[in-house]
Formats: structure tokens, C-alpha cells, sequence
């Protein structure tokens, strides 16, 4: 997973107080192949969640208190670890369940969508998560994209037929615009992850109560704006 810009060549010399710290030189534990790989991918993920994906393994090497010999002899290359951490730490943690429970039209799509969302915030978009996230989409390399195209588009696609339908209202025809309506209500809430955990935007409301009123603001506007498309194409 190579970084496609030469621009962040300049950022891998941080300064000192932001470099990631150094550790004195430890005997290394000895543990079986399997707990030794989750060692390091457990590590892998707080590591660069913390000082970006240009940080070299060398400390993190040691902030695992293992050799950077055997830290590739676990993971081959750098692009292999950051493909194991996408695997087991960005979509790893997305929910399948969740398509199924966002199209059970037994319940309100405000409930499904509270719910989902909800689950959402507290399991996916979390501190490290996010600053992980950030980082991947600044270097420029596969992880971010990958998550939204193979992910998020079909989450956009399952929010936006599922609210239409409740509604009885038909979908714009080109799906890039449905998806954009979806992103309406889907990037409201990833905003609101960024603001609490990467701005520190501290409010007293509670998440549960924004994100309420993000569903509810969404399935208030799509009537209208639905149709107006439809409107458009007669």
C-alpha cells in the first residue's frame, strides 16, 4: 500500500517533541506466531493512529519492544502491515449485520437509522479510528478509498433506497446523486466524530441526542427534495 505522493517526503522529519518516543533496548518475550502478529497489530494501529502513517517501523519496532528484524519477519513490508491493520482495524470492525438491520422495514426507518448510526459512532468512529482514517487519506495511500468504495457506497446506497421507500418516493436515476443525498445524513454524523475527537468541540449534548436530530433533519428534507427531481424530469 504505497504512498502515491512524493509531497509527505518533507513530513517524515518531524520535529522532536513530535516524534514518537524511543525506548531502551528490551529482551524480547517470546510468544507464539498468532499472539505475537496480534501483538503488533493491536500496537500497529495505536501507533499510527497517533504519529501518522510516514512514521517509521523502526519505533514502532521498539514501542513493541521487539527487533525490527522480527517485526518483519512477521510482516514482510510496511505495505503489508497497513494492509493487515485496514483488514482487522477500519473494515474489520464494520458490522455486516448492520445492511440487514437497516433493511428491516418492521420498523420506522428513524428507529433504523437512530439505531445504526448510533452503533455506528460508538463502534467505528473513534479517536484513533478517525486520526487513523485522517492520516490515510492525507498520505494519499489505498486505505481510505478503499473503505468508502467497498464500504460506505453501499451504505449510502442501502440508506437512501430504504428512507425513499418508506417515504413512497422515487430515487434519482443517475446513482451518484442518490448517493450524494446519502452523504447528507452519513457525513453529518463522521463530521460529528471529527468535531468531538479530533477538534475537541466539547458540547453538553449528548452524541445520542445529535444524531437524532442529523436522522431527523434528514427525513424531514428528503420529501421535498426527492420531489423536486422528480419534478425536474417530467
Amino acid at each position: 500500500m504505497k504512498a502515491k505522493s512524493d509531497l509527505l517526503t518533507a513530513a517524515r522529519q518531524k520535529p522532536a517533541d513530535a516524534a514518537p518516543p524511543r525506548v531502551g533496548r528490551r529482551a524480547t518475550v517470546r510468544m507464539p506466531a498468532t499472539e505475537r502478529r496480534e501483538q503488533i497489530l493491536n500496537k500497529a494501529f495505536d501507533f499510527f493512529s497517533e504519529y501518522g502513517l510516514t512514521a517509521q517501523t523502526r519505533a514502532l519496532a521498539e514501542a513493541c519492544g521487539v527487533s525490527q528484524r522480527l517485526l518483519y519477519s512477521v510482516f514482510p513490508s510496511k505495505s503489508a502491515l497497513l494492509s493487515a491493520v485496514y483488514e482487522a482495524e477500519i473494515a474489520g470492525v464494520f458490522k455486516a449485520v448492520w445492511f440487514v438491520q437497516l433493511r428491516d422495514r418492521s420498523k420506522p426507518m428513524e428507529q433504523r437509522l437512530n439505531a445504526f448510526y448510533r452503533e455506528y459512532y460508538d463502534a467505528v468512529l473513534t479517536r484513533r479510528w478517525m486520526r487513523l482514517f485522517l492520516y490515510a487519506s492525507l498520505a494519499e495511500v489505498e486505505m481510505a478509498s478503499t473503505y468508502i468504495s467497498s464500504i460506505i457506497m453501499q451504505l449510502l446506497d442501502t440508506v437512501i433506497e430504504e428512507a425513499a421507500h418508506e417515504a413512497a418516493l422515487a430515487l434519482p436515476l443517475d446513482r451518484a446523486e442518490r448517493q450524494e443525498i446519502a452523504w447528507i445524513l452519513h457525513g453529518a454524523v463522521s463530521h460529528l466524530a471529527i468535531r468531538r475527537h479530533i477538534y475537541h468541540n466539547d458540547s453538553a449534548i449528548r452524541v445520542e441526542r445529535v444524531i437524532d436530530l442529523q436522522v431527523r433533519s434528514f427525513l424531514a428534507g428528503l420529501p421535498p427534495l426527492l420531489l423536486a427531481d422528480a419534478a425536474q424530469r417530467k
